[in-house]
């Protein structure tokens, strides 16, 4: 194993309108974004989600776009996940088999937040994979046999018309949707705690909360043993 690398996925202020909110006890709504591109079939919507809180009328028969899928997710049976965007998918590229890619989401913080949280709004871990294998750039996803293809089934990326991955991943069974969200950030979420500023390659410096975080070795050992913590430490 080499490392890891961390990316933003799920709903948030711009898309579409709202994140997804974090509870008291730490457990949390993985809310995708809407689906952006035609799609060549039918992708689900909010409503097929049927999510556990009050997602705006005006928004439940949207499409969406369901990148990471996680196998215990709603419309989901494995995990995948494809980006078409270069600034994440070359540093998911430099992964490898049995690397861990992770995922992170900013989320709405309950009323009365625990210590551990931030005030307002956070950045949280929110699950992860252990790649089953090299990850896979777009180019070559058409020259897989149709059994290698099967493997990434259902990401959305498939469905979109165009395709438009530039990088596919697959993760192991061992992958997981978490149950209780991890922090990035300090008492305020635009700070980033020393998961990011002392572990990854990040300075924490404006927007991190939107930018892939690195991982070497070491640094992944590290994000291992934070991500098993039962608690976390007070951030007030």
């Amino acid at each position: 194993m080499t490392g890891a690398v961390a990316i933003n996925v799920a709903a948030n202020t711009n898309q579409p309108g709202f994140r997804g909110p974090l509870r008291s006890d730490g457990s949390f709504v993985y809310v995708p974004i809407p689906e952006s591109e035609p799609t060549s079939e039918r992708v689900p919507t909010y409503a097929d989600l049927d999510l556990p809180l009050d997602v705006p009328p005006d928004v439940l028969e949207t499409p969406v776009h369901l990148d990471p899928t996680f196998a215990e997710y709603a419309c989901c049976d494995r995990y995948t996940y494809g980006d078409p965007h270069g600034v994440k998918a070359r540093p998911l590229s430099e992964l490898s088999a049995g690397d861990r890619a992770y995922f992170y989401a900013t989320l709405e913080a309950p009323d009365g937040p625990a210590d551990w949280m931030a005030d307002a709004w956070g950045t949280y871990l929110i699950g992860e994979f252990t790649l089953a294998r090299d990850p896979l750039e777009g180019d070559a996803f058409h020259d897989l046999s149709p059994g290698e293809r099967e493997r990434f089934a259902g990401n959305a990326h498939l469905k979109r018309d165009p395709f438009d991955a530039a990088v596919l991943l697959v993760g192991t069974d061992n992958s997981r949707l978490y149950d209780r969200a991890v922090p990035l950030s300090g008492a305020r979420g635009v700070d980033a705690n020393h998961v990011v500023t002392e572990w990854s390659a990040d300075s924490g410096k404006g927007p991190w909360w939107r930018r892939p975080l690195r991982y070497d070795e070491g640094g992944a050992r590290k994000l291992r043993e934070w991500v098993r913590r039962a608690d976390y430490p007070r951030v007030r």
